[in-house]
């Protein structure tokens, strides 16, 4: 979606509040159809079947044409480019698998050679209709295409696409005009090979041995594609060796001197005469050495199950100090003073029920974590605030609290309600809720001890990992439960009274302060149009809580009520928009030295040329990290030492998902950001330092001291 098209919509919305229709813009946007054209693509979604039945299993396929001279990318798309993807949404009843790439083509270009296709290429997906659908009924199938095309330049190209897909149980499956070229497509998809594969490394050479069981033309040409990318030099020779029932490819390798990863693959193109033939594998291959990968001195699996709980503890009562937590702290400090000396069943109450508030929440992000990671999702600690939708959503939670402590509106009863008392029932309910919002806000932060406790917890059965957990939360949660159950906590709280309402004012700006940050954060993770869409919601938000106040001081819930709510339609709305906004192309900052971007590639390259490598795991969230650059990595003498030494500074930027650095967070024990690893040259054994670091701490690693 473009800036125009943002502000149109936000403009819609606008006039949607105060009461005017917005059928013109709906008309005004143009519905997505089966075909886009860019400047340089003809693509076009097409369907297997025109109608369908329950239980069907249908292709769907993107068809990319492209104008003579240019190509666009395979999964792995070689030296340069990027592959392209397709995003979904579907009914509920629908879903689509994974896109079948088709055999790429060598393209050079000069001293590169990329993977990919020219003229055209279809990409096929299987959609599965769901046997439990029932009714005669229209599915409407949504896909958004991201996709890159290189001439002599290159240019990003997307689009979005709509298909009507009728369901009809009563009538068989109608096959679509579009099958014939769908099903050539499959026909020329790539076949798993019908005889055994391994793939190995010997010193700068890669071998993929096949047989025996095979039968290839002695004359055969044949060609390796690997989907890691980084594993072989894709513009070297490929030599070919083929015996009675086997053969081998020889092809140089990177400049890494480690081995293989522990599970590789890829295609093996079989070119004889005017026949080519694919055929995929997977394979198994020799793991990194773990003196590359892991320390000595942190293995995930040597912490023990009690060793576990108890760091977990003991960084969850560290969390309680960490700034992220701290605002929310500030209103629990502000509940306690309120029940006063007199009222100690209320303070023993609220203490409780913020600790459940605390374990239970624990407890559900316990148990995604679990689902997503058995999925297949590389994934840790503050994985949600990877999700732009769901840092919009904290920024606009804290901004509402904020609000609330301002008195501009009131929420109800507990430690957050306008004028009503701090004793009654709705105190235990705010309390619970407080503690949930301080697990949230709290994800930001990796306080020390908990690295290697929720590293080895993610590693354990569910069990295990859900008990490290709630030993982390019940440590968040222990300070104010203790002080909840000491009937000596009244003799040193102040008396309730008029300074109450002025404290409580002033807890508001710790939660300004809060949203603001969360909006930098989201300014990492999404272009400008996404940045808009969420600065716009904020202003709806506002303008809600104002109405809400209006409604409420005024005693009649009326329009202002109504407009209220749709308001918040409109937050609701443009929260969509950050989901579906372009990512940002520059998202953590530097602490002030010169960096470059993190990749296992590139760590293997240094220290090949006998280079000390300094990488920080960082993330545009993790507040942790941002204090560790201003205090320590941004000094005059670090950035100094990192000159005099001669140190490669990477980054790993974990703001946005990536996989290789959490699978990389993984080998050495840990499930979150901050991460400091020094490589110095000469030692096999790297060297990781604390998650609080100091200008001393980080000059001794690079000096070797």
């Amino acid at each position: 979606m473009t800036l125009y098209h943002l502000a149109i919509r936000i403009v819609s919305l606008v006039t949607f509040v105060f009461g005017v229709a917005i059928t013109a813009y709906a008309q005004a946007d143009t519905a997505p159809g089966p075909r886009v054209v860019t400047e340089h693509t003809r693509a076009t979604l097409m369907l297997s079947a025109e109608r369908v039945r329950p239980g069907d299993k249908i292709w769907a396929a993107l068809k990319l044409e492209l104008d003579p001279g240019w190509h666009t990318y395979w999964r792995n798309p070689g030296d340069s480019g990027l592959p392209g993807s397709i995003t979904w949404t579907m009914p509920n009843g629908v879903s689509a698998g994974d896109i079948q790439w088709p055999a790429p083509q060598r393209i050079p270009y000069g001293p590169l050679v990329n993977f990919g296709y020219d003229d055209l290429v279809i990409l096929p997906v299987q959609i599965t209709i769901a046997d439990t659908l029932s009714g005669a009924q229209t599915l409407t199938l949504d896909a958004t295409a991201n996709w890159l095309v290189c001439a002599e330049i290159c240019v990003p190209d997307e689009g979005s696409f709509r298909i009507a897909l009728p369901l009809d149980p009563t009538t068989p499956t109608k096959p679509s005009a579009d099958l014939a070229q769908i099903n050539s497509a499959l026909a020329q998809s790539p076949t798993p090979a019908p005889w055994p594969v391994a793939i190995t490394r010997q010193g700068a050479e890669v071998l993929v041995n096949a047989g025996p069981g095979l039968r290839v033309a002695p004359t055969a040409q044949l060609t390796f594609f690997p989907y890691d990318s980084g594993l072989i030099d894709n513009a070297a020779l490929q030599t070919t060796k083929i015996s009675a029932d086997q053969f081998t490819i020889t092809m140089a390798a990177t400049e890494s001197p480690l081995d293989l990863p522990a599970q590789t693959g890829g295609l093996i193109v079989v070119a004889d005469g005017q026949q080519n033939t694919a055929y995929s594998f997977s394979a198994s291959a020799p793991a990194m050495p773990a003196s590359a990968t892991t320390p000595a001195n942190m293995p995930a699996t040597d912490v023990g199950l009690w060793l576990a709980v108890v760091l977990a503890f003991a960084g969850g009562l560290i969390l309680n100090l960490m700034p992220c937590v701290l605002p929310v702290l500030a209103m629990k400090a502000f509940a306690f003073a309120a029940h006063g000396d007199e009222d100690s069943g209320a303070r023993q109450r609220d203490g409780v029920a913020y600790t459940l508030g605390v374990m239970v929440t624990f407890g559900l992000l316990a148990a995604v974590l679990i689902g997503l990671r058995s999925a297949g999702s590389e994934i840790g600690w503050g994985f949600q605030l990877q999700s732009p939708a769901f840092v919009a959503v904290i920024a606009y939670v804290l901004l509402a609290l904020g609000l609330n402590l301002s008195g501009v509106f009131g929420i109800g009863g507990g430690i957050m309600g306008a004028g009503e008392s701090l004793t009654q029932r709705g105190g235990v309910t705010g309390a619970f809720f407080t503690g949930a919002l301080a697990v949230i806000v709290a994800t930001p932060c990796t306080a020390p001890f908990m690295g290697a406790a929720v590293g080895y917890a993610l590693t354990q059965p569910p069990l295990v990992t859900l008990l490290v957990f709630e030993s982390l939360a019940f440590g968040l949660a222990a300070p104010f439960l203790l002080l909840s159950l000491s009937p000596r906590v009244a003799r040193v709280l102040p008396r309730p009274g008029a300074w109450m309402s002025r404290l409580k004012e002033i807890l508001a700006f710790p939660m300004y302060a809060s949203a603001a940050w969360m909006v930098w954060v989201l300014a990492q993770q999404v272009g400008p149009e996404g940045l808009a869409a969420a600065l716009a919601g904020l202003i709806f938000l506002g303008f809600a809580a104002w109405l809400a106040g209006q409604a409420q001081r005024s005693g009649k819930v009326g329009l202002s009520a109504a407009f209220a709510v749709l308001s918040l339609i409109a937050v609701g709305t443009l929260i969509t928009s950050v989901a579906n906004a372009p990512p940002a192309y520059s998202i953590a900052p530097s602490g002030g030295a010169a960096t470059e971007v993190y990749s296992p590639d590139r760590v293997n390259q240094l220290r090949a040329e006998g280079r000390t490598v300094f990488v920080n795991f960082t993330a545009a969230w993790c507040i942790t990290c941002l204090m560790n650059e201003r205090v320590a990595l941004s000094t005059a003498e670090v950035k100094q030492a990192l000159i005099d030494e001669k140190v490669v500074y990477l980054k790993a930027d974990w703001t946005n998902r990536d996989a290789e650095i959490a699978r990389t967070l993984a080998s050495f024990g840990r499930s979150g950001v901050p991460l400091y690893v020094v490589y110095r040259k000469g030692s096999a054994e790297p060297q990781v330092l604390p998650q609080l670091l100091t200008p001393g701490l980080v000059l001794a690693a690079l000096k070797g001291q």
